[in-house]
Formats: structure tokens, C-alpha cells, sequence
């Protein structure tokens, strides 16, 4: 027997003659028959509010306005389709139709989290840029040991060069490296006392945690705080707009992402390489707090930009065929 699915909403006088239709037409053609309410997804809504009443049943799709006689030349192909496929035991038709029998467990976790993977991203990232902030906080509470376990966690995932980082709480909001060039700010060397920043190690600017008098370091450097800061930004953005912003086209996320941040960060870095050679053609330079965070930024946002829309076709058709699955299976 077929599956067949309509696609309806609230006060549709089209809609309640479609489910009549087909009711009455399953004494000619067998058929279970699933009403979906557009209005209980969003993505449904937006997908078929200008269409309903939609009906589909197997590959065959319908779309208002229709016919009995249409519903019923279409019910009878998709029959005829599921006896082809029956008769000559198709592998993937046995497996697709052995996987709608039941709802599993899994079913039911794929489903939650298709409706509310943005509101779990949104919060890992929230937590994720905030936590780094809770050190320089404890520090200043006189709280060491959770400021320590902050530091702890997260230096697997950052350098945390403490002239490539914001302080809080003290002078200035950041200490750069001497070679940075920044007019009228204290440098790194002048308050710390560290004067060799060459080792490609750099632990002691690793460990300078800060003072009570210059400040204390946040737990992410500057270009990771703008750039998974963005990305938090943009994810609160997308969720208000109903996660209807169209996907960022891919030639403009290389251009103005990955563009600026690799031009930045790689000409630093290859600066930097002890080299004759190298430093004869690419003189040494250290970035500024305000291009590591414009790049880390533009990056952040454009990689989101370009990613929640793709995530979001994914989650919309995993709602769609489960919806579906439950609509018949909770019959």
C-alpha cells in the first residue's frame, strides 16, 4: 500500500476538499493517507504556503489547484511504480521501506535535533567565546584555581601569547608586541620585562596571566575572540530573521573570509621565520590588535554566513521526511 501525504492548513476549503478526495478514493486506490499541518514548521510553511493543498505521493507531487481525476491518475502511477518495484525486489526500495515501519528512538533525536540545532549552536558559541572571559574575572576576584582551569582548557586551543591577547580590568585593553608599532600604548616588553619574544615557543608570554595593575588576560587571543564572536553574532541574527538569509555565495566567503585573515596572518607568520632569506623579501611584521580583529571578524561571520544556510537545507529535509513518518506511523 502506498503512502500518501497532504499537505494542509487551517481553514483551506481547497484543503478540506483534497483530504475528501482522497478519502473517498481510497475504496479505488488502497492508500494511507498523512495530513501535515504546514503551520506546525516553519520551513513547511515557507515552502508550501503559496501551494496548498500539495499532494505527494511516492516521486509524484501535486500542487493546487486539481482534480479528483488528477488525484487519481496520480495515486494509480505511484501504485503501479511500488508493484515495479516489488515484483523486481529492489535493494534500496526494501531498505527505504523497512526504515518507515517504525519509529526508532534515533527517529525521534534526529527530529529534536533538526528543530533545534541553531538554538544548540547558538549556545555552544555563546559559551564558547564567553568562558575565556571568566578567567580575567576570577583573576580579578581573587578566585586563581577556576581562573588556572579556564587558562587550562582552552590553551590546547589557542596560543595565548599575551601580547596577542585582550586584558581586562587594567591601563589598556591590550599590550602589543614592540614590533606592532602602535603609538601611544604600553608594549608587551616595556610591561612585562620580557624582552625575548623570538623563541617560536614563547612560553613566558604563554604564561603572563597579568597583574592587578595592567589587567588580566582573556583566555583567547584577539583574532579567536573576533572571529568565534562573530560567528555567536551572526547565529543570534540568523535565528531572529527565521533563518530565512539566503547562503552567502561561496566566491565572496574566499574573498572577504578567508581573503584578509590569510593575507594578515600568513604574511606574520612567514615574517617572522628566521630566515635571511626570507626577511630579505618579506620584511618582519607583527599584525595590530585592530587587523586581527577586523580579519578574525570578517571571517568569522562570512564562514557563518555560509555554513547555518547549508546546515539549514540539511535540518529542513530531515524535518520534512520524519514529519511525514510520524504523520502516517502515529495513525
Amino acid at each position: 500500500m502506498i503512502t500518501v501525504t497532504l499537505y494542509t492548513r487551517a481553514d483551506c476549503e481547497l484543503c478540506k476538499q483534497a483530504e475528501g478526495d482522497l478519502k473517498a478514493l481510497q475504496e479505488v486506490i488502497p492508500h494511507q493517507l498523512a495530513v501535515i499541518d504546514i503551520d506546525s514548521d516553519p520551513s513547511l510553511r515557507d515552502t508550501f504556503a503559496l501551494e496548498i493543498p500539495v499532494v505527494e505521493a511516492g516521486p509524484f507531487r501535486l500542487k493546487a489547484p486539481f482534480t479528483r481525476q488528477e488525484l487519481q491518475v496520480t495515486l494509480g502511477a505511484a501504485t503501479d511504480r511500488r508493484s515495479q518495484l516489488e515484483n523486481i525486489n529492489d535493494k534500496t526500495f526494501r531498505v527505504n521501506t523497512s526504515r518507515t515501519q517504525t519509529i526508532s528512538s534515533g527517529d525521534k533525536i534526529s527530529y529534536w535535533i533538526a528543530k533545534h540545532y541553531l538554538a544548540i549552536f547558538n549556545m555552544f558559541l555563546i559559551l564558547y567565546i564567553g568562558i575565556p572571559f571568566l578567567a580575567p574575572i576570577f583573576k580579578k576576584a581573587g578566585w586563581n584555581t577556576p581562573a588556572e582551569v579556564v587558562y587550562k582548557i582552552y590553551s590546547p586551543l589557542c596560543h595565548q601569547w599575551a601580547f596577542r591577547s585582550f586584558f581586562l580590568f587594567g591601563e589598556q585593553a591590550y599590550y602589543p608586541h614592540a614590533a606592532a608599532n602602535i603609538p601611544g600604548v604600553f608594549t608587551f616588553e616595556q610591561v612585562s620585562g620580557i624582552t625575548d619574544l623570538t623563541d617560536p615557543s614563547r612560553l613566558q608570554a604563554r604564561l603572563f596571566e597579568g597583574n592587578p595593575l595592567l589587567g588580566f588576560k582573556v583566555a583567547l587571543c584577539e583574532r579567536d575572540v573576533a572571529i568565534w564572536g562573530a560567528m555567536a553574532l551572526f547565529g543570534v541574527v540568523y535565528a531572529l530573521s527565521g533563518r530565512k538569509l539566503p547562503k552567502l555565495h561561496w566566491l565572496i566567503w574566499v574573498l572577504v573570509g578567508l581573503g584578509p585573515i590569510g593575507l594578515d596572518g600568513f604574511s606574520q607568520l612567514f615574517s617572522q621565520i628566521p630566515s635571511t632569506f626570507i626577511q630579505s623579501i618579506l620584511p618582519y611584521r607583527e599584525s595590530t590588535p585592530f587587523l586581527r580583529v577586523l580579519t578574525g571578524f570578517l571571517f568569522g561571520v562570512t564562514t557563518a554566513w555560509f555554513m547555518f544556510p547549508l546546515i539549514e537545507e540539511s535540518m529542513v529535509d530531515t524535518r520534512r521526511l520524519l514529519a511525514k513518518k510520524f504523520a502516517v506511523l502515529k495513525k
